[in-house]
């Protein structure tokens, strides 16, 4: 066991685990944060995904002793307090998640492919959001996207929504 520190959906805190636990398990187990789900174990689905400075990771593959404290970790709770953030709204709207599993860490690669491509072709969002979902609903999930893409798009510029 070692006591690590790490920043998650920006609060610092310390844990002690051991150094190779993969970050899915301090996130679930340690922090309670069990948004992130648990699927293939392999870094193959998605449905682990996290930010870590902004950057898509699986968290399943990465074990805690690979951070630094200075690495910010973003996770599916930690997007917004109310659930205002342009993906979700989409999600919401269009009423994306057929069962719903997978969706956490659809959403968090959705929000950095945002980042990086604030207005994604069908072409960019397939190659980019490569999360696997049982359900079959990737056409929702492109059109949230684009939605997504609008609304922060109109909040920049000040409007409504």
């Amino acid at each position: 066991m070692k006591m690590i520190k790490l920043k998650v959906n920006g609060k610092l805190t310390d844990i002690d685990v051991d150094d190779s636990t993969p970050l899915l398990w301090v996130l679930r187990e340690q922090l309670g944060l069990t948004g992130t789900k648990y699927s293939c174990g392999i870094g193959k689905c998605g449905s682990c995904a996290v930010l870590i400075d902004g950057e898509v990771v699986q968290s399943c593959t990465v074990p805690v002793s690979s951070l630094k404290a200075s690495q910010n970790i973003v996770t599916i709770e930690g997007l917004s307090d109310n659930n205002s953030h342009p993906v979700q709204r989409a999600w919401k709207e269009l009423d994306v998640p057929q069962c719903g599993y997978c969706h956490s860490g659809m959403i968090m690669s959705a929000v950095a492919l945002l980042n990086n491509n604030p207005d994604p072709s069908d072409a960019a969002i397939d190659a980019e959001v490569t999360n696997i979902c049982r359900c079959g609903t990737f056409n929702r999930v492109r059109q949230g996207i684009h939605l997504a893409a609008k609304m922060k798009q109109n909040n920049k510029r000040g409007g409504a929504r």
